[in-house]
């Protein structure tokens, strides 16, 4: 499963911080036959040796190196953290202790002037933005320490106080964001991730347009954490990796694996099947720059309609699956969703069906596929019948909803119309072209 892993790739548009937990999701599962758990162990310690977490390098060196002495390097590089944390937090005491004061920070979350704010901030603290650049730093030393909910608290203060085009609004965002995401808090983490691709679309950072691309390709990979944890993430990843026109060039230009995941995204949501059309379309366009499991399923469903390569392809499914941080939840929802596609792409081709030869290609042995197909007929309230002597599943003619028959009819008179629209438009023009042609004689 190596060639299908996408940790290295995906690593390197996250900040060292989000990438320890795909170390994590690594380090303990049987795919540590992908990577050499001190591999792995190495690459966190290379990591770790960027951040202040002394104590969790500490943790690892000892466990990767057990007979290496620690030294006075690392006593002394504590011993630093320490004494910078102090004087960083000295900087800013007036702040932390009005951040305390539930009274003082409801006021000014309810204040919409900045002018009020800042008159608000100097009577009580005698407050300067400088001040703002110093809670700046000592929420990034925070962050680096290993402390993302005083991260979180930190930068949140930050963005009452700043304006969006201070210099530090968009690195503010972006800090914040992966500190929601280090802490797990979901929905919080969706807003910032909201109100940091507002920021970027609107560019009032004026970025160039290579530089609105790298954030754009970013904020893809920082989302993935969001939309595969947060109820709404299903719908959300959709809407913006294949209908925001900016993110799907993203897509195609710097990062075609995403595909993965919103592949997965449209698969396991069935309310969302009509986007399987636009999906197919761009997995076919960039099938010679990526392909996987997947994105092949698709491919040998819908446009060779290959049955058994689709069947062959699930099986890789799984397992790609289950070795995916943010796919791995996600592992028995897809696979019967993808039974369930093969199933009915099969019923609109054959109308009399063996349920040997469907279980086959559902990976099922029969008496488990004939009790799911009858839970489906039931669920989904199919014209369909069970011959179980015969082991036959017989599909009735589907008949069009109202809706759908008026759908169609209105789409036919729309073409005629267009038609006779178009015949009398011809007649006019030869009637004024006859009107001229006799008045020049």
């Amino acid at each position: 499963m190596a060639k299908f892993d996408l940790t290295s790739k995906i690593g390197q548009y996250l900040d060292r911080h989000l990438v320890f937990p795909l170390l994590e999701f690594l380090s303990p599962k049987d795919s540590c036959r992908i990577y050499d758990q001190r591999e792995l162990l190495k690459a966190k310690l290379e990591i770790l040796n960027k951040t202040n977490m002394i104590d969790y390098t500490i943790d690892i060196q000892s466990t990767v190196y057990p007979d290496a002495p620690l030294g006075e390097e690392m006593k002394r590089r504590r011993q630093e953290v320490v004494t910078q944390l102090s004087v960083l937090q000295e900087r800013v005491e007036p702040i932390l202790q009005m951040m305390e004061n539930d009274e003082d920070m409801k006021k000014m979350e309810s204040m919409r002037d900045s002018k009020a704010l800042i008159s608000f901030l100097s009577d009580k603290i005698n407050f300067n933005m400088e001040m703002i650049d110093d809670l700046h730093r000592l929420a990034k030393y925070r962050y680096e320490c290993g402390n993302y909910s005083l991260t979180v608290s930190y930068l949140y203060f930050c963005l009452l106080v700043l304006p969006p085009t201070d210099k530090n609004y968009l690195s503010v965002l972006w800090g914040k964001l992966a500190s929601e995401i280090l802490v797990q808090s979901w929905d919080s983490a969706l807003e910032d991730l909201n109100k940091l691709r507002e920021y970027i679309d609107s560019n009032h950072f004026n970025g160039t347009s290579l530089q609105l691309l790298q954030q754009r390709t970013w904020l893809i990979h920082w989302s993935l954490f969001v939309f595969f944890n947060h109820m709404m993430g299903r719908d959300l990843i959709i809407d913006m990796f294949l209908y925001r026109p900016h993110y799907l060039n993203a897509i195609q230009t710097m990062c075609p694996h995403i595909l993965r995941y919103l592949a997965t995204a449209v698969i396991i949501n069935r309310n969302r099947r009509s986007a399987l059309k636009d999906l197919v379309k761009v997995i076919q366009q960039e099938s010679y720059t990526y392909r996987d499991p997947i994105t092949e399923f698709l491919e040998h469903l819908y446009v060779n309609f290959d049955f058994d390569g689709a069947r062959q392809k699930l099986h890789e499914c799984a397992a790609v699956l289950d070795n995916d941080f943010f796919l791995t939840s996600c592992l028995e929802e897809f696979i019967e969703n993808a039974r369930l596609m093969i199933f009915e792409t099969f019923c609109r081709i054959h109308q009399c069906i063996s349920i040997g030869m469907l279980a086959e290609k559902l990976n099922m042995n029969p008496d488990e596929a004939e009790c799911w197909i009858v839970n489906l007929i039931r669920n989904a309230r199919l014209d369909a019948k069970i011959d179980s002597k015969l082991g036959h599943v017989v599909m009735g003619a589907q008949p069009l909803s109202p809706y759908q028959q008026l759908i169609e009819k209105i789409d036919s008179l729309s073409v005629r119309s267009e038609t006779l629209v178009g015949l009398i438009d011809r007649k006019l023009k030869a009637r004024t072209d006859i009107r001229w042609g006799n008045s020049e004689f």
